[in-house]
C-alpha cells in the first residue's frame, strides 16, 4: 500500500512537472528548489544580478531606478541579492525598495524572497506597506523569472498572506520592444495579477541579457551594466 502511494505521488509530480515545461499547467504555488543550490550570483538570460547592473526608466516626468547592489542578505535560510527600485514621481521619491533574489545554480529559475518597502510623500516618509520577506508570517518565495521560459507558464511570484500574492503569466516569447535605449528583440512578454487585488494588471517585456525594458507606460531609456 505504502508503495503504491509513493508511485500515484511520483505520477503526480511528473505530470505537474511536464505541464509546467510544457506551459500548459495552473499557476504554480510551490517550489521544490533545493536551498542549497541558491546563490546570490548568476545568470538568467532575461533577469540580471551583477552587482552595478543599473537600468533606468521614464514615464513623462517620473522615473524608475533599477540597481543591482553589492549586498547581499539571508532570508528564510537562504543569502540573496539585494536589488534597490528607486520611484520618483514629479522630481520627487515616491517609493523605495529592496527586493531579494536568489538563483538557483541548477536551473538558472531566479526566486524572489521578499522586499522591505519604503513609501513617500510629500517628500517625507509615510509607510512601509507591501514589506514581505519569505519564511515569516506565513509567506514563503516565489518565482520572479524560470531559468526555461515558454508561453503559458503561470506562477506565484510573491506569497504574503493578506500582504502580497501576485502572480505572473508568460503571455508570449519573441517579440520585438523598442525604447529610447534601443531595439531589443526576442523579448518575453509577462501579465503580472494579484490573487488579493482586484483588477491589478501590469504588463512587463524581458529582453535577454538587459532585463525588464518595458512596464506598462515606463520605457527603458539607459542601461549601465557597471564593472
Amino acid at each position: 500500500m505504502e508503495k503504491g502511494r509513493i508511485l500515484v505521488a511520483a505520477s503526480i509530480a511528473a505530470v505537474a512537472a511536464f505541464a509546467w515545461q510544457s506551459g500548459k499547467g495552473d499557476w504554480r504555488s510551490n517550489f521544490a528548489v533545493d536551498k542549497q543550490a541558491l546563490s546570490a550570483t548568476g545568470t538568467n538570460q532575461h533577469f540580471v544580478l551583477t552587482p552595478g547592473f543599473r537600468l533606468y526608466y521614464e514615464h513623462g516626468k517620473n522615473t524608475l531606478t533599477t540597481t543591482v547592489l553589492n549586498e547581499t542578505k539571508v532570508i528564510d535560510g537562504v543569502e540573496t541579492r539585494v536589488v534597490e527600485d528607486r520611484e520618483t514621481k514629479n522630481g520627487q521619491l515616491a517609493e523605495l525598495t529592496r527586493d531579494y533574489y536568489a538563483i538557483d545554480r541548477n536551473t538558472n529559475g531566479v526566486y524572489y524572497f521578499g522586499e522591505d518597502v519604503d513609501t513617500y510623500k510629500n517628500g517625507k516618509l509615510a509607510g512601509h506597506e507591501g514589506a514581505w520577506l519569505s519564511g515569516v508570517k506565513g509567506a514563503k518565495f516565489g518565482m520572479m523569472m524560470p531559468g526555461a521560459i515558454k508561453a503559458g507558464q503561470k506562477f506565484y511570484q510573491e506569497q504574503a498572506p493578506g500582504v502580497a500574492v501576485d502572480r505572473a503569466e508568460v503571455v508570449a516569447i519573441g517579440e520585438t520592444v523598442t525604447t529610447p535605449a534601443g531595439a531589443f528583440k526576442n523579448c518575453v512578454q509577462m501579465k503580472e495579477t494579484s490573487a488579493i487585488e482586484k483588477g491589478m494588471a501590469d504588463r512587463k517585456w524581458y529582453a535577454p541579457g538587459v532585463g525588464m525594458v518595458k512596464e506598462n507606460e515606463f520605457v527603458l531609456v539607459r542601461v549601465e551594466k557597471g564593472k
